[in-house]
């Protein structure tokens, strides 16, 4: 696996390095001891599945607050999605700053997203699966969010045609 920092430290863009043949191929996705290399959270507790019907659909910003903070290890395994962070640590440079990466089932991708960084995606095709690796337990009572229009954040979405929960429209405008 290729680890690749994003500009938001901590934050990782990770290729799989593929060995194909004619069969197809095979690479590996997930490594304790490669993770810990890099520093970042190895604690794998919760798997999860998004499966997202129509090209717009947007899910976002959210996290979990202390004391379940949570990593995420993301990769899309069907369609293609624009996931995008935004650093919530208050004591970093890169505070309310966001990055984004397009991760689709061709490229492989995946992005690690560390504790302390509010996480969301809008899908760019149909019928578009996300697959979690979480460091955490969900905490219904822990679980937050901001609006993923917030114009503290100001951030750029590629799909004007967007299918959002009430709740994620409803969020509050961020405030430190």
């Amino acid at each position: 696996m290729k680890f690749l920092e994003t500009p938001l430290k901590g934050a990782y863009v990770i290729e799989v390095e593929p060995i194909e043949d004619s069969r197809g191929l095979f690479a590996r996705s997930w490594c304790k001891r490669e993770f810990e290399s890099h520093n970042l959270d190895s604690k794998l507790v919760q798997c999860n599945i998004s499966f997202n019907i129509k090209k717009g659909t947007l899910r976002g910003m959210h996290y979990q607050a202390e004391p379940f903070e949570e990593a995420k290890l993301v990769r899309c395994t069907r369609g293609a999605i624009f996931d995008v962070i935004i650093d919530l640590r208050a004591d970093s440079p890169t505070f309310k700053d966001w990055f984004a990466v397009e991760l689709t089932d061709k490229n492989q991708k995946m992005f690690y997203i560390p504790e302390r960084f509010a996480h969301g995606f809008q899908t760019i095709e149909d019928n578009t699966e996300v697959f979690y690796q979480m460091s955490e337990y969900y905490s219904p009572e822990h679980s937050m969010g901001i609006r993923y229009n917030d114009p503290s954040f100001s951030i750029w979405w590629p799909e004007d045609r967007q299918i959002i929960s009430k709740k994620d429209q409803q969020y509050p405008d961020f405030s430190q």
